[in-house]
């Protein structure tokens, strides 16, 4: 059984700071992580990206996030982790967790269960 799970998150004010993990474990099997990353969805939205880090440390981010948010990763706990700065009211989303896992049957996409971030004005 695959979990992504979820912590972090909650209310905040303009300008604050947020942490989010997402830890991925497996019972029973082997696997490795692959790329994993962050995506968000507000009321009304479509779900965007936030951030991505691959298992060799390379980073993509929304243009919305880019300079304020950090994302990194500890692969070795199969982890990732985003710090939002300088948070502003559109920030206001569920974040969702995603991660590519590779097992010996093959590559296979997951999401996390989504916590939500809400930054008030």
């Amino acid at each position: 059984q695959v979990q992504l799970v979820e912590s972090g998150g909650g209310l905040v004010q303009t300008g604050g700071t947020l942490s989010l993990s997402c830890a991925a474990s497996v019972s029973g099997d082997i696997f490795r992580a692959n790329t994993m990353g962050w995506y968000r969805q507000a009321p009304g939205k479509q779900r965007e990206l936030v951030a991505t880090i691959t298992r060799d440390g390379s980073t993509r981010y929304g243009d919305s996030v880019k300079g304020r948010f950090t994302i990194s990763r500890d692969t070795a706990h199969n982890t990732v982790y985003l710090v939002m700065r300088s948070l502003k009211p559109e920030d206001t989303a569920v974040y969702y967790c995603n991660a590519d896992l590779f097992f010996e049957r093959g590559n296979f996409n997951y999401w996390g269960q989504g916590t939500q971030v809400t930054v008030s004005s």
